[in-house]
């Protein structure tokens, strides 16, 4: 008989000692109050008399099952936890806070009620960038501050697209049963199982096999899945967030990807602009980049020279911000100077500093030479004209560097490269840069 001084109490004391196996309280005189008693004191299944040995055998084979989906979740939370608290969230660029502030606003969705395996009735969420954005740390990011206020922390399961071998890719993500292949001994858990009440994270999602996207689009829009070699219909509630460095549009039109699936995962769309565009926070990003491998390679952090700085502005990174890291882990262990200097992480010495133009340039007069030199005695100069040798004399100064000439006339990176191409700058642009 289950009371205050036996069963219960023993289930009490093995869990408060941290017992993590499976316990089971078996009586011959079970109700529901005392049922639900063991469980809340931390039972995991409630047995009753007269024992039948194969109903024991399936429920024993089911608590290993779970015992397995919740180490390996443990695991993965382990790595992601440490991953959260070593990349923060930096910049202060408008598309950058734009990008943050969707991921605040999409974060306070919940899960919604109900009981871990219901479906999730949440959107997707895909974020869109170039290698070396940010993507993973977005993805981690807006788990973060979904899981804020839980008393246990939620899974996150980091699935690489790419990296899943092709063959195993069904097996990985949605699991399997025992004997569904040659090398299947035993039943395992999938990706999905263990992300259940949490966050599944789909890097790199363009690379999937078009044959698994039809089974994606079933747990993306109904939250259930199988096992492969399995019958059951299981379910799963969990944000699925998706990553792209690839254009799915460009995918879908090579016939490599689900346009439904598409649709689905894009319901919310989150674009995470390249460095080259968020030019003033790469510094920020930088400095924050310096203290951490300093930390890691036991130096004392050093600090930046003015011509660093510049030179680390006008670069195009075009591995954003996985190239400066790179270019940042260098300069810590190789640099022997006071301060950082270009060369130290890899960079040519900048050209000298030019002041950015005021918004509203004094009318030229004849004691205030045309910086542009136009002799106007020779004929009329359309606006046109005075704009295209602007940016020629902006590009010739920094030598092809878009995102710098950008910044000397005032204009926003993209604007400049829409006016080079209506000029016919291309190939001028090529030559300054690699004269």
């Amino acid at each position: 008989m289950l009371g205050a001084d036996s069963g219960l109490d023993l289930v009490r004391e093995l869990r408060a000692d941290g017992f993590e196996g499976a316990i089971a309280v078996m009586t011959a005189f079970g109700t529901i109050e005392s049922a639900v008693a063991a469980m809340r004191d931390g039972a995991d299944d409630f047995v009753q008399k007269p024992l039948s040995m194969q109903d024991l055998l399936l429920r024993i084979s089911k608590w290993l099952e779970h015992r397995e989906v919740a180490r390996r979740a443990r695991l993965y939370e382990r790595l992601e936890a440490t991953k959260l608290q070593e990349q923060p969230m930096l910049g202060s660029s408008p598309a950058w806070l734009a990008a943050v502030d969707l991921a605040d606003r999409l974060a306070r969705l919940p899960l919604g009620q109900g009981e871990p395996g219901a479906p999730s009735p949440l959107p997707a969420v895909l974020i869109n960038g170039e290698t070396g954005t940010g993507k993973g740390v977005m993805a981690r990011y807006l788990h973060q501050r979904a899981s804020l206020g839980e008393k246990s922390r939620p899974p996150f399961v980091h699935v690489n697209c790419s990296a899943l071998p092709a063959t195993l890719v069904e097996a990985e993500v949605f699991g399997h049963e025992k004997g569904a292949f040659t090398d299947a001994k035993d039943a395992k858990p999938g990706l999905f199982e263990m992300a259940d009440c949490g966050t599944i994270f789909l890097d790199e999602i363009a690379d999937m096999p078009i044959e698994m996207q039809a089974k994606l689009l079933l747990v993306v829009e109904h939250g259930t899945y199988r096992r492969v070699g399995g019958t059951k219909e299981r379910s799963v509630r969990a944000r699925v967030i998706a990553a792209s460095n690839q254009s799915l549009e460009d995918r879908i039109a090579a016939g490599a990807f689900r346009r439904d699936l598409y649709y689905r995962l894009s319901a919310f769309t989150i674009r995470l602009p390249p460095l080259r565009e968020r030019e003033d926070d790469a510094v920020v990003i930088t400095e924050s980049l310096i203290e951490r491998a300093a930390r890691q390679f036991g130096r004392a952090p050093m600090p930046m020279s003015a011509a660093a700085r510049r030179a680390i502005m006008m670069h195009e990174w075009p591995g954003n911000v996985r190239e400066l890291s790179n270019a940042v882990q260098r300069a810590v262990m190789l640099a022997d100077g006071p301060e950082l200097a270009p060369a130290d992480f890899g960079l040519a010495e900048p050209g000298p500093s030019v002041p950015k133009p005021a918004a509203a340039a004094a009318p030229t007069t004849p004691g205030n030479a045309n910086p542009l030199h136009f002799d106007f005695e020779q004929g009329p100069h359309t606006a046109d004209a005075v704009e295209r040798e602007l940016i020629v004399q902006a590009l010739a100064r920094t030598k092809g560097n878009v995102s710098a000439a950008a910044r000397l006339v005032g204009m926003q990176r993209s604007s400049l490269r829409y006016r080079i191409e209506r000029y016919g700058l291309e190939r001028f642009v090529e030559e300054v840069a690699h004269p």
